[in-house]
């Protein structure tokens, strides 16, 4: 039987996933995305980007609904990169030099979701 996971640890799983990510993207895009080379900005980052994401992003995803269904769910891809790129913007240490850029840390930031989203299914399983 599978147990429900609580809020909190949800949001922290999005603060982990967040997190590794950005720190994961900027590895990958060295001269686009810089943290100042400290682990402590890519944490306050990623909690910002959870925060970002649990609150502003089903806003823009409700807004941007008819571009949404009409590229067949690819323009989550902008809304990813748009919730980046507004962290880099409140949050200076983190610097992001263009929207590509953040579209592309968007992507990582995904894909590390659904990397860890399985891994993490195959556990509960066990």
């Amino acid at each position: 039987m599978q147990q429900q996971k609580t809020p909190l640890v949800r949001f922290l799983l999005r603060w982990l996933v967040c997190s590794l990510g950005l720190w994961i993207a900027a590895g990958l895009l060295s001269n686009s995305i810089s943290y100042s080379n400290g682990v402590e900005v890519v944490v306050i980052a990623g909690l910002l980007l959870a925060i970002v994401n649990t609150i502003l992003k089903p806003i823009l995803v409700i807004l941007s609904l008819p571009a949404i269904v009409l590229t067949l769910g690819l323009f989550m891809i902008v809304i990813n990169g748009l919730t980046v790129f507004l962290v880099s913007k409140l949050y200076t240490p983190l610097h992001i030099t263009n929207f590509w850029a953040a579209i592309f840390a968007g992507m990582v930031i995904g894909l590390v979701n659904f990397l860890l989203g399985a891994i993490l299914k195959e556990f509960d399983t066990i």
